[in-house]
């Protein structure tokens, strides 16, 4: 006589390594991957303990089933009433999206049919983001009497103002091609096509100097916020560490050698 078990639930976070890309796959397909606050500890943590791995140079975002993320996993809110709940879901959203700008790899976001409201904010806090022709984009919260605050943040940094307030007041979705002119997606490609996309870009990623692009992307985004001026006297002082690096001393030399630098992230 056999017993049956029950089959363990899956991950609602998958991780995939390979030459030197981490993929991060929301998995909570039946929720179109909305952001549940365990879901958000996973992704957090993941990202965490990527941020000090220095085998992985680029991490992709990516999502199984119908959807790529539906925003925060609204039963359960409304499973909740009191204040500090709220108050704590919103900053855990708000860490994971800083998290995402402050580790130092690049991470693309893998985006195919719906991003909406936590689930946009979560495509516009990526590095880069490659989408399918099918892919959606909205702020719909005003819909559900929600104003999309938190993902405007992000959002706002990606896009101009007057089509960002559009969205945030309308709770209309823009189609892909339409997010790829307004600066919220890099490139547009195909579905069937988006692995490849992906791949080829985080490859070309990948054959930089990890130091560099760490160093970069701190600046980048640490020079966003500040006045032009200062802007500049800070950008002064990242490219002098720069210079210093064995890195750049190595990329300058086999520039002029027309030979392929060997980078050691130094």
């Amino acid at each position: 006589m056999s017993i049956a078990h029950a089959a363990e639930p899956e991950p609602i976070l998958l991780r995939q390594d390979g030459d030197g890309v981490a993929t991060l796959i929301l998995n909570r397909p039946g929720a179109r991957n909305a952001l549940s606050r365990e879901l958000m500890a996973a992704l957090q943590a993941e990202l965490e303990a990527i941020g000090d791995d220095r085998s992985v140079k680029v991490v992709v975002l990516a999502a199984a089933g119908p959807a790529f993320c539906a925003g925060h996993d609204l039963k359960e809110v409304r499973s909740q009433s009191d204040e500090p709940f709220f108050k704590a879901l919103f900053e855990q959203c708000s860490e994971l999206m800083l998290t995402i700008t402050r580790i130092p790899q690049l991470v693309i976001a893998r985006v195919h049919a719906m991003a909406t409201a936590a689930g946009c904010q979560l495509v516009a806090s990526c590095d880069l983001a490659v989408a399918s022709e099918d892919a959606r984009f909205a702020t719909p919260g005003v819909n559900i009497g929600l104003f999309c605050s938190t993902p405007m943040v992000a959002i706002s940094r990606n896009v101009g103002r007057k089509k960002m307030m559009e969205m945030l007041v309308t709770g209309e979705a823009i189609d892909a091609r339409t997010a790829e002119t307004l600066g919220l997606v890099n490139r547009v490609v195909p579905a069937d096509a988006l692995d490849a996309a992906v791949a080829e870009l985080a490859g070309k990623i990948v054959s930089k100097s990890p130091l560099t692009l760490a160093i970069g992307k701190q600046a980048f985004y640490a020079q966003l916020e500040m006045p032009m001026a200062e802007a500049y006297g800070y950008a002064s002082a990242v490219m002098t560490r720069n210079m210093l690096a064995r890195d750049a001393r190595e990329g300058i030399d086999a520039f002029i050698a027309r030979r392929e630098p060997v980078w050691r992230g130094e």
